[in-house]
């Protein structure tokens, strides 16, 4: 028997699979993230606000982590809730890697929003996110480095005034960077594929 003859497919076979791995290394598309992608990321002043009586959180105690931060107000009727049930979702999807982010709900409406209300609203949705509270001038500063909008409007009714504010979800990278955004209405799905695609990016 000719051994190299017996040797033909072995290596006709591995030339394949070579040349496929080639290929598809060469012609693999990059993936493309749903969110609004900031290039280059812009770094966030760090901030610390209240989380409930006597509790703070800063955003540095966060490094290491994506944070999720949105801006909105506990007697919100529509906006808020929606967006804090998809976070909730997409925190579920990502599973073990839900560990490597953090939520944080800063209020839009700090004359109603308490810290402990904050703190109380946000764990409705999930335990593990962070709602705070802080004087007007803090919030504002926060608020105007990020480009959030935020009014009041007075609905004439018992129910009291409704706040407009911006409804994006910031995503800070592993170092406090603003590194993406997602608009209101992106779905759970598509938040935590952008979430693990970033934890991809950045694995530790």
């Amino acid at each position: 028997m000719n051994r190299k003859l017996s040797y033909t497919p072995l290596l006709y076979i591995a030339g394949i699979l070579a040349i496929t791995t080639v290929v598809v290394v060469l012609f693999q598309k990059p993936y493309t993230f749903h969110g609004t992608v900031l290039t280059p990321p812009l770094p966030v002043t760090d901030f610390t606000l209240q989380t409930g009586e006597s509790e703070t959180f800063s955003l540095s105690a966060a490094r290491g982590k994506l944070v999720l931060l949105f801006f909105g107000y506990t007697s919100c009727p529509d906006v808020c809730p929606t967006t804090l049930a998809e976070l909730r979702q997409a925190s579920e999807n990502l599973g073990d890697d839900a560990r490597n982010i953090q939520v944080v709900m800063v209020t839009a409406d700090p004359e109603r929003d308490t810290p402990e209300k904050m703190k109380a609203y946000v764990a409705h949705f999930d335990p593990n996110f962070i709602g705070v509270s802080g004087n007007l001038a803090d919030l504002e500063a926060i608020w105007e480095e990020l480009g959030v909008f935020v009014e009041k409007e007075d609905t004439g009714s018992a129910a009291g005034y409704l706040v407009s504010h911006t409804s994006s979800v910031y995503v800070l990278d592993r170092n406090g960077n603003l590194i993406l955004m997602f608009p209101y209405g992106t779905s759970a799905v598509d938040i935590a594929s952008d979430l693990s695609e970033l934890l991809k990016q950045t694995k530790q």
